[in-house]
């Protein structure tokens, strides 16, 4: 009976699941967050057959099908970390780095599983023990992510929508992790339990996903103009108006940009004005979807005309960045590149030839 629950749940999970992937890549297969998501979804998916109480003794452990399987459900985990990432900087890109960190995992994970089942002198709990707090550690490395950017999100829905998602996400993985780590092997039951929440986790992420625009969560990278004067266009209010004229005089006359560590809670404070009103015109009007790419269109606004005069052709860029807000050179480059399309260095050398860019 229990067997038979078990599978049903985990049935109905994987077919959420599917679903949810399958929409993903047919409306935003070009897009690095959501094929992310999908890839989610599909480690979710054959976490869900891999979990299962005696998969391990029936087909994981000596099978490199099985094996496989498991392998793909560990490194699920390092997509979750990625997707944290991906979710919130419509500009980030899986890099190489990336790929190796999730390969090392799984094919630990493989490893363990067909040594597992070749001998029985093979440490198999010690290595599974060791991935579980691995894999907390990851969860926790995506929980720092999400706190340390959700005040920079300019997308209001994306903000909640996030939040919920990498908290569900993170919450269920914790679970499994401490449960892989302290209950072994899993008995019919605790491996319903799971299953269930499961089938909960994905029912929630599922129901809030069709609650909001895919643009919202999935649009493609904006690209506004550097330091650019708010679009107030008709029917622009008078509130707006104003509002829009003192940020501009905040950034372009007194360089607030420039300021360590300034947040939109603190500019809003400066303006006397409600942080969701600001966040508004920022993003609705300005088209930025978070507060630090705001702040670094003003700054390397600064920096290209900093590079670009004769008289500062000795200083180095390092000081140019770092007078312009930059923490450090390498975001500056980074950021500069990613907007300009070459590097500070190139942009320099072609400026003060003459070259135009």
């Amino acid at each position: 009976m229990l067997q038979t629950v078990d599978i049903a749940l985990r049935a109905a999970s994987i077919a959420l699941l599917v679903l949810i992937m399958a929409v993903l890549l047919r409306d935003f297969a070009g897009r690095g967050a959501a094929r992310l998501a999908a890839l989610l979804a599909a480690g979710t998916a054959v976490y869900a057959v891999s979990s299962a109480a005696g998969f391990s003794s029936l087909a994981g452990q000596g099978t490199v099908a099985g094996a496989t399987l498991i392998a793909i459900a560990t490194g699920n985990i390092v997509v979750l970390w990625l997707f944290t990432r991906a979710v919130f900087d419509d500009a980030f890109e899986v890099r190489r780095m990336h790929l190796v960190v999730w390969a090392a995992v799984a094919a630990v994970s493989f490893a363990n599983c067909l040594l597992a089942g070749a001998s029985m002198t093979w440490p198999s709990h010690l290595v599974g023990a060791a991935l579980s707090v691995l894999a907390l550690g990851f969860i926790a490395m995506a929980i720092v992510q999400t706190v340390a950017t959700w005040s920079g999100d300019l997308v209001e829905r994306r903000r909640r929508l996030r939040a919920f998602v990498v908290t569900v996400a993170a919450a269920y993985g914790a679970f499994n992790a401490l449960t892989q780590l302290l209950v072994q092997p899993l008995s019919p039951a605790v491996s319903v339990a799971n299953a269930a929440i499961l089938l909960v986790v994905v029912g929630a992420i599922a129901l809030s996903l069709s609650r909001i625009s895919g643009e919202d969560l999935f649009a493609e990278p904006a690209a506004p103009a550097l330091a650019a004067e708010p679009d107030l266009s008709p029917p622009a209010t008078f509130a707006n108006q104003k509002l829009a004229d003192a940020l501009n005089l905040l950034m372009s006359e007194h360089r607030v940009y420039r300021e360590e560590g300034l947040s939109i809670g603190a500019l809003a404070s400066r303006l006397s004005v409600p942080e969701y009103r600001l966040r508004r015109l920022i993003n609705g009007q300005l088209g930025y979807r978070n507060f630090n790419a705001f702040l670094n269109g003003y700054r390397i606004e600064e920096a290209r005309a900093a590079l670009a005069d004769p008289t500062q052709a000795e200083v180095p860029v390092t000081t140019i960045a770092l007078d312009a807000g930059f923490q450090s050179i390498g975001p500056f480059n980074r950021a500069f590149k990613d907007t300009i399309g070459v590097t500070p260095s190139e942009y320099r050398r072609a400026r003060l030839a003459g070259a135009a860019i």
